[in-house]
């Protein structure tokens, strides 16, 4: 399937992966699922644009998208990841200013969009979805937050263990360990906690000489969230 084709079937199941739709009936979620534009984007490819006067909101049915933006001089700072189930471009369906960053895929994906009326008119239509939506920007709202604290507050290796502890988080297992995979490069960690490659590099082997991490190919193993959780959360008490 191009990037340009619709999805010919099967777009209520699609949509059923979407959090704030999942309070839904199947007859409601079908519904709506007539009213999306479905497309399937390409890794690297740019969905949207720091400042476009675009509203559409996108809904992430699979794969994985970057929000980042890039300064004067070319560095790039990346907000979050947004994977499956969760959805974008909110902001801008709700507000009417331009976009506030860029979206690129990290993965191939498939998403289905509405414009900002049509957006708007669910929420009317759906209190189950506008309360889910609001949860999600609230929480959305909550991690930005506690990200602005660490940057004022904690130093550069700390605020590694912070996003170690984010990502470990997502991934955890029952026996207190977590395999993150892929696991983000090194570069990526430092766009997200604004600072450098080498600083980033130098404090997971030290992490990886003390046994805290490990990596098994294009996994990177925390093997102690506990004890990731009690160095994060010593530095934020002190």
């Amino acid at each position: 399937m191009t990037a340009n084709q619709r999805l010919s079937g099967g777009t209520g199941y699609a949509l059923e992966r979407i959090e704030i739709f999942k309070g839904l009936e199947a007859s409601e979620i079908e519904r709506l699922s007539q009213r999306m534009n479905w497309r399937n984007y390409q890794a690297q490819q740019q969905i949207i644009g720091h400042q476009d006067a675009s509203t559409d909101v996108y809904f992430m049915v699979s794969g994985t998208v970057r929000v980042i933006l890039f300064s004067s001089a070319g560095k790039e700072v990346a907000f979050r990841d947004i994977s499956a189930g969760e959805c974008f471009g909110e902001f801008a369906a709700i507000d009417g200013a331009p976009r506030s960053a860029n979206v690129i895929a990290l993965t191939d994906v498939m998403i289905g969009s509405v414009p900002a009326e049509t957006f708007r008119t669910i929420l009317q239509e759906y209190p189950a979805v506008s309360m889910a939506m609001l949860t999600y920007i609230t929480r959305l709202v909550r991690s930005l937050s506690e990200r602005i604290f660490e940057f004022s507050t904690l130093a550069v290796k700390n605020r590694i263990h912070s996003e170690l502890l984010r990502l470990a988080r997502d991934h955890i297992g029952d026996d207190n360990t977590a395999r993150i995979s892929p696991a983000p490069t090194h570069a990526d960690i430092a766009s997200r906690i604004s600072t450098h490659r080498e600083a980033v590099t130098r404090e997971l082997n030290d992490l990886t000489k003390n046994g805290l991490i490990k990596r098994d190919g294009r996994t990177l193993i925390v093997s102690d969230v506990i004890e990731l959780e009690r160095m994060v959360h010593e530095v934020a008490g002190d």
